[in-house]
């Protein structure tokens, strides 16, 4: 051939493949694809995003941005996305390539325990072609990594993977649709589908629908119910796959949007029914949607409930043929009773499984049924147990009895196929609702919580967010993610356990989940389908959670993160009927608790509170101290100016006395510390001379008190050898003291007022249980015997909370006993250990005295009136040394404020006339 025919026909080659390339750039790519058409049919579920920098702003908000890049499958990615950032040159790349095109993330199952993903990404401009190429040429010249390319069903696919490494990535651009998944097969799946676009798509049954109309959308969600059961499988064992295949048949498929919104996710939409002939569907077609009303029932140990609203529960067992259901004779016989007991129960039924301690427990099982004649089916189930030859023993929890039904898997009887598993129930009534358990254990358990008011209906968390699903649903599914860990790794697949365990911050950073599905109105006509709702919630950060405390709603309970170390330190509050509270947690976090009980802030401090914190007067804040600093607040939890103020080094606070108000003058502010030390400062930490410390020869008895008489300071320090000295604020020794009472002293004083130093009167109970007075002269104005006395008794002064009156506590072994100063016996008790115990000493006026005795060893506090009559009956539980009582006069209550573990409860009291 001569070379001018050569070139003749290379030139017609080029022109050719030029004009191919144009044609397909101006005809063939231009013509609109539908995305879904490349999606393979087997997707289980899709996601389709939109405007991701909006997205990734909403997932940061959310907190779920970290919680995802904790995750190994999103670590990988974004180091993809980083190689992807130095390849080209730039930062967010990839981020700004997608900006707000419409990507589908389509999830399916590969193999046997295997799934995988597929992205589909359209490109757009000739630019965003070009950066493509370049980023794929860039990769092939990188020595980290292999770029190879092949024919596969007339499409050139091709694939990238790490140097000596079998796995990697495969792409295809299809009209400029670039599709890219880990799984080859998944590519080529693309494909086969290419030669047959018209079929239709896994979308086809919401071609109509598109949710990124509307404000607030992040994504979208298709979901294909009929496939579910095979992706659960991939992680859960097959035992578990008839439930989860029996829930899943409600729908065949569903659509929704999903909104990140602060601490939720929320997926809103609509689902096609299930048109299986078997499908839970077809048997609950036409029973209406209820309300989800057992949450008066359902404990607060509970970790996944399947709930089911309907009419008659005989629509949800189906016909069941006597003698192939029931093969048994006995049972055979009882027929007509479990026909009866089956049209007694309607409007909801639930499958619970109850949390476990561990994952090698075995979870507790119930169902629940609603009922509105629990006599008759009480008489019923009495019947049936009568006729199989069941024990007539029984169970007692609390108000509460359980009986065996004699009858195997009698829920499943009853109820229907979805009550599986329950070998040997044994069953138990409370109020309208009758309970089976798949063991006497779980249904003991459930009884227990049941009993002690461990319900949803009484936990604001749970009221909350029952609150924010839908009202009236036909199926709800709902999870405590945090009580559920130990069931999931139960189920899990032994090969799927590590991987749920590395990802355990992001599966708990939603431990409310709620599925749900509510039948349209007119559901029988063709066309009808439900309005799905799937939110994924966490409550609302804080250091507590508020809930009632008693079954009528009085009273109220704060349960913290953490236990609570210090009593109950009360804070009156202007124009508040109840006071407020500070509490300090194990972590040394401070807490103040608003009269409406919400913690309003929380600080942390270097050590525990010692002493009880100093209200400054004119609502100017609070000052206390911790063994190294003295602190000062105001009302909204702000430091102020100077403060905390650091104490030696060498010291250790036991104490803080504040200076009382008056004359204009600043707060000064006595520290006793260890060895007899006292230090004096003002607010601005300005030290006094002669306190630097104030050294004395034998250990303090109590907190000093701070006086000022006639404009005069004058502390007054009582000393264990029963010595009583009274300084000035140069810290000189005041005319007359030191005194002596004669004894070794083991309490502090009660003060009286008054104008002079010679009509201040101040008053101490020896250890000999001689009551001594003095004025602030050095004279000793009264003494007298208040009871009798030996070498093991211990004498203390108890002054009230208002520190005007008191009373005297006289322990001897295990006997203690409590006088008026007068020597009067008001009550004596008996306690059986030896632990140290604390006497308080309440007094609201004539008739209205309250006496508090706890014994910190059991952790009891026993309350007393005026009368010396224990309030209750019996006492209550304290896990701190004190208690705080407030009294209401417009209501008469007395409210009691106490320590139990986590817990801050307030006990609303009416005494007895």
């Amino acid at each position: 051939m001569s070379q001018r025919v050569l070139v003749f026909l290379t030139g017609l080659l080029l022109l050719t493949a030029l004009g191919s390339y144009v044609y397909y750039r101006r005809t063939v790519a231009r013509v609109p694809v539908d995305p879904w058409a490349l999606v393979p049919d087997d997707a289980v579920l899709v996601t389709v995003t939109r405007d991701h920098a909006t997205l990734v702003r909403h997932l940061k908000e959310t907190q779920l941005w970290d919680n995802l890049m904790a995750v190994r499958y999103f670590q990988q990615l974004e180091e993809n996305l980083a190689v992807a950032d130095s390849l080209t040159g730039g930062r967010q790349v990839v981020l700004r390539f997608l900006g707000r095109k419409r990507v589908l993330t389509s999830l399916h199952v590969t193999g046997p325990g295997r799934f995988d993903v597929l992205f589909q990404v359209p490109i757009s401009s000739v630019r965003e072609y070009r950066q493509v190429r370049g980023l794929i040429e860039g990769l092939g010249r990188d020595a980290r990594f292999q770029v190879t390319t092949r024919e596969y069903q007339d499409q050139q696919l091709t694939e990238i993977r790490p140097q000596g490494h079998e796995e990697g990535v495969t792409l295809l651009n299809y009209r400029n649709h670039l599709l890219i998944s880990a799984s080859p097969a998944l590519v080529e799946a693309v494909a086969r589908r290419l030669d047959n676009l018209s079929a239709p798509t896994v979308a086809a049954e919401f071609q109509s629908t598109d949710y990124f109309r509307l404000r607030g959308v992040d994504a979208t969600l298709l979901l294909n119910q009929r496939r579910l059961p095979q992706l659960l499988s991939v992680f859960f064992r097959q035992e578990l796959s008839p439930e989860i295949a029996a829930v899943a048949s409600l729908a065949r498929n569903e659509m929704t949007q999903m909104q990140l919104a602060g601490n939720k996710v929320v997926f809103n939409g609509f689902a096609n029914p299930e048109t299986a002939h078997d499908a839970l569907h077809q048997r609950l077609v036409g029973q209406p949607a209820q309300r989800l009303r057992m949450a008066e029932v359902l404990p607060l140990r509970a970790a996944l409930v399947v709930h089911l609203g309907l009419g008659p529960v005989a629509a949800l067992r189906g016909p069941l043929p006597p003698q192939q259901a029931f093969p048994d004779s006995a049972v055979t016989r009882v027929q007509p009773l479990l026909d009866s007991l089956t049209a007694e129960l309607s409007q909801e039924v639930a499958l619970c499984y109850l949390a476990t301690p561990s994952a090698r427990a075995r979870p507790g099982k119930l169902a629940l049924a609603y009922t509105a004649n629990p006599v008759k089916v009480a008489n019923l189930l009495g019947q049936l147990r009568r006729a199989v030859g069941a024990t007539p023993a029984f169970g007692r929890v609390g108000p509460y009895q359980l009986y065996q039904t004699g009858v195997p898997q009698l829920p499943q009887r009853l109820l229907g196929s979805l009550f599986q598993g329950f070998e040997q129930p044994v069953v138990a009534q409370v109020g309208n609702y009758v309970a089976f358990g798949d063991t006497e254990p779980a249904l003991h358990q459930w009884l227990t919580d049941v009993a002690a008011g461990e319900v949803w209906s009484r936990s604001p968390t749970q009221v909350a967010f029952l609150q924010e699903t839908q009202p009236m649903a036909r199926l709800s599914v709902l999870l405590d993610t945090r009580n559920c860990w130990n069931l999931l790794l139960r189920g899990l697949q032994e090969e799927r356990r590590a991987g749920l365990l590395r990802n355990e911050t992001l599966f708990k950073r939603f431990p409310q989940i709620a599925l749900q599905w509510v039948p349209a109105a007119n559901e029988q006509e063709a066309g009808a389908q439900y309005f799905t709702q799937f939110v994924l919630r966490h409550p609302v950060a804080g250091p507590a959670t508020a809930r009632p405390q008693n079954p009528d709603g009085t009273g109220s309970v704060l349960d913290f993160k953490l236990p609570l170390s210090s009593s109950p330190e009360l804070l009156a509050v202007a124009g508040a009927r109840l006071p407020g509270v500070l509490v300090q947690d194990t972590a040394r976090m401070l807490h103040y608790v608003t009269p409406d009980n919400v913690v309003a802030w929380s600080d942390s401090l270097s050590g525990p509170v010692v002493g009880a914190p100093y209200r400054l007067p004119g609502g100017a804040g609070l000052l206390l101290a911790t063994p190294g600093q003295v602190y000062q607040y105001n009302y909204q939890g702000q430091l102020q100016p100077n403060f905390p103020l650091n104490l030696p080094d060498t010291v250790r606070a036991t104490s803080l006395t504040v200076s009382p108000p008056g004359g204009g003058a600043a707060a000064r502010l006595l520290v006793a510390g260890g060895s007899g030390n006292l230090f004096l400062y003002d607010t601005q930490g300005h030290t006094f001379p002669g306190w630097q410390p104030k050294q004395l020869e034998f250990r303090l008895v109590g907190p000093p008190q701070y006086l000022v008489v006639n404009g005069r300071d004058v502390v007054v320090v009582l000393l264990e050898n029963g010595y009583v000295y009274a300084f000035d604020q140069a810290g000189g020794t005041y005319p007359g003291f030191p005194i002596s009472v004669g004894a070794r002293l083991g309490s502090g004083v009660l003060v009286e007022a008054g104008s002079t130093l010679r009509r201040a009167r101040l008053t101490v109970v020896s250890q000999r249980g001689e009551r001594v007075s003095f004025n602030l002269s050095g004279e000793v104005v009264s003494r007298g015997r208040v009871a009798t006395w030996s070498r093991t008794s211990q004498f203390r002064l108890i002054p009230d909370q208002a520190q005007r009156t008191s009373v005297i506590a006289r322990e001897d072994g295990g006997q203690l006993t409590l006088f008026t100063l007068s020597g009067q016996q008001l009550l004596s008790q008996r306690f059986v250990t030896s632990a140290p115990r604390s006497v308080q000493y309440f007094n609201f006026g004539p008739g209205r005295q309250v006496y508090a005795l706890t014994e910190t060893g059991p952790g009891k506090t026993y309350l007393y009136d005026a009368r010396a009559r224990l309030i209750g009956g019996q006492p209550f539980d304290s896990s701190t040394p004190q208690v705080a009582l407030a009294y209401d006069a417009s209501t008469g209550l007395y409210h009691l404020y106490r320590v139990v573990g986590k817990e801050l409860r307030r006990t609303d009291i009416r005494l007895a006339q």
